[in-house]
């Protein structure tokens, strides 16, 4: 199974209870589709880049699981058709590959999951180019000091 994060931004003018049932029949679909839910996370009601159907704001929702890729375009028909739902966005969060290790430790012998994971096991990555200081002073596109 893959992580996958979905992010929901639904009317500022539903009502709770709405609310509620649509993260319910949402987390009930992907459970439905041999999916985990991992953790959903209430963002609140934030401003929008631009208006969707007239409105400035909207209540943005966060929702980690796990899920095998087929049951994604399931979830997806059943979010496209909920009214009160104005934009969704679902996308797969790649893990570590300890984790990914660690999942297949963890699953039935001679069973393969993701195939596509195994590619990336044997490459070595160097963390310590991450804290790399740039020095804006000898930059060309950094400003010029006033004398």
């Amino acid at each position: 199974m893959r992580r996958y994060e979905l992010m929901l931004v639904l009317r500022p003018d539903t009502a709770d209870d709405r609310v509620q049932q649509i993260l319910e029949k949402t987390t009930r679909g992907i459970a439905e589709g041999d999916g985990q839910i991992v953790k959903v996370s209430p963002w609140g009601r934030r401003r929008l880049a631009y208006p969707i159907s007239g409105f400035q704001e909207g209540s943005y929702f966060i929702v980690v699981f796990d899920a095998p890729s087929e049951s994604i375009d399931e979830l997806e028909r059943g979010l496209n058709i909920t009214e009160e739902i104005m934009r969704h966005l679902v996308t797969r969060i790649d893990r570590p590959a300890n984790a990914r290790r660690a999942d297949r430790d963890d699953g039935a012998e001679g069973e393969s999951d993701d195939t596509d994971d195994d590619l990336y096991d044997d490459l070595d990555y160097d963390d310590d180019d991450d804290n790399e200081v740039i020095d804006e002073s000898e930059s060309e596109a950094a400003p010029r000091a006033i004398d």
